[in-house]
């Protein structure tokens, strides 16, 4: 009886709680860490020599790897009475991963760190989000995802800013920048560990796996058909910062391109973060299926400007503005959809799987959109892209409101 009234007892009503400043500043601190390396990881690859399909690929592993990594650690930690220590221990390993990327003389050794950092970023992803979605009313999941993606995007906007700092200062010292990244990435695990309140529940009894799926409903396997269709032309934005480095070289030099390229990446990271938490504030109050939709068609016209349009520095600055806003409607609705359409139950699950989903996308969509643009041209990748984006957008918009029970 106790058991059954822990699962019903109701989250903290007051939706800005410790743990959802927690989670958020754990965000911002990861992505800190990441954002420096992922910002100069295109440079850094050029002085080693690198084509861009070597770029994609190691997206694209790095991807997939992750979203492995995510099924298992949803599935799992649905069982467990807490899931904080999961999460601790996956900001651990992804900041140590990150700060190895300081050892690669060869590309190969870039895809094994940025693999490992990335395999640690998926067990945290499915528990992080269970923890949050755990810890607020069912109304106001698109808020508290909301500020957990403006938060992390900010992380966003600083890591770029800081690794243009550590360039500048150390020389292009690519060794020393990677080290550094360990000093936010330590601190967001120390946010977790600290700051996090996890409430007691009841673990789902053990069943297997392919139970589990199915006992997801019918909602949520429609919705992740559309993600996954999207998903596999979401190619890694890095190759946006490969694409306007190269471009932009021609006028400018390979070095100013460069610093060009990672300031319009900081650009992109400020409309991200400004758009998550209005993302969200929105699919607290419209239909969500619509406001995912939108958010998908404008991936779509990013990919259309870069086709259709001269690439200018103009052009470029319209493609990181759309390419930003789209990521925080795409990945602060698609978190909050999830926690609408399953029950809290079943929510670890659930993220897992919707991100193992979005991870074959980035593994499929990265790649071969690295691979399309080194053999056949920018126009044929970015026009694979922008085709899945709208039919993904199709699909989303189809799907009926629906909440799952409380």
């Amino acid at each position: 009886m106790r058991r059954r009234l822990a699962m019903m007892a109701a989250p903290n009503k007051r939706w800005l709680n410790r743990t959802v400043l927690g989670i958020g500043l754990a965000s911002l601190l990861s992505d800190w860490s990441h954002e420096i390396a992922t910002a100069t990881m295109p440079a850094f690859l050029a002085t080693l020599g690198a084509a861009a399909v070597w770029l994609g690929l190691i997206e694209g592993v790095s991807d997939g790897l992750s979203s492995f990594a995510k099924m298992g650690s949803g599935y799992y930690t649905d069982r467990l009475r807490r899931r904080k220590p999961i999460a601790v221990i996956g900001y651990v390993v992804t900041a140590f991963g990150t700060a190895a990327l300081g050892l690669a003389t060869n590309a190969w050794h870039v895809l094994i760190a940025r693999a490992g950092a990335w395999l640690g970023r998926g067990v945290r992803t499915p528990v992080r989000k269970a923890l949050l979605a755990g810890s607020v009313d069912r109304a106001a999941y698109g808020r508290a995802f909301g500020l957990e993606r403006a938060m992390d995007t900010l992380g966003a906007i600083v890591g770029p800013a800081t690794a243009l700092i550590i360039l500048q200062v150390s020389h292009h010292n690519y060794r020393l920048l990677f080290l550094l990244t360990l000093v936010p990435g330590l601190l967001a695990a120390a946010a977790i560990a600290f700051l996090v309140s996890e409430r007691e529940r009841a673990p789902v009894p053990h069943i297997s796996f392919g139970e589990r799926l199915r006992l997801l409903p019918v909602s949520y396997r429609k919705f992740l058909v559309a993600v996954g269709f999207f998903g596999a032309g979401d190619f890694a934005h890095t190759l946006l910062i490969l694409l306007a480095t190269q471009k932009l070289a021609g006028t400018m030099g390979l070095a100013r391109a460069a610093s060009v390229a990672v300031s319009l990446y900081i650009l992109h990271n400020v409309f991200y973060a400004a758009f998550s938490f209005i993302a969200g504030w929105l699919a607290d109050r419209v239909r969500k299926n619509w406001l995912l939709a939108g958010g998908y068609a404008l991936a779509g016209a990013m990919a259309l400007a870069i086709i259709l349009l001269p690439l200018t520095l103009v052009t470029f600055v319209l493609v990181f503005v759309l390419g930003g806003v789209y990521v925080a409607i795409e990945e602060t609705v698609e978190d909050s959809l999830c926690a609408e359409l399953v029950t809290e139950n079943h929510h670890g699950m659930a993220f897992g799987v919707l991100a193992t989903v979005n991870g074959i996308g980035d593994l499929v969509s990265s790649f071969v959109v690295g691979a399309l643009w080194t053999a056949m041209g920018t126009t044929v990748a970015f026009a694979y892209s922008a085709v899945l984006f709208f039919l993904g957008a199709i699909l989303v918009v189809r799907l009926p409101h629906h909440r799952a029970a409380a």
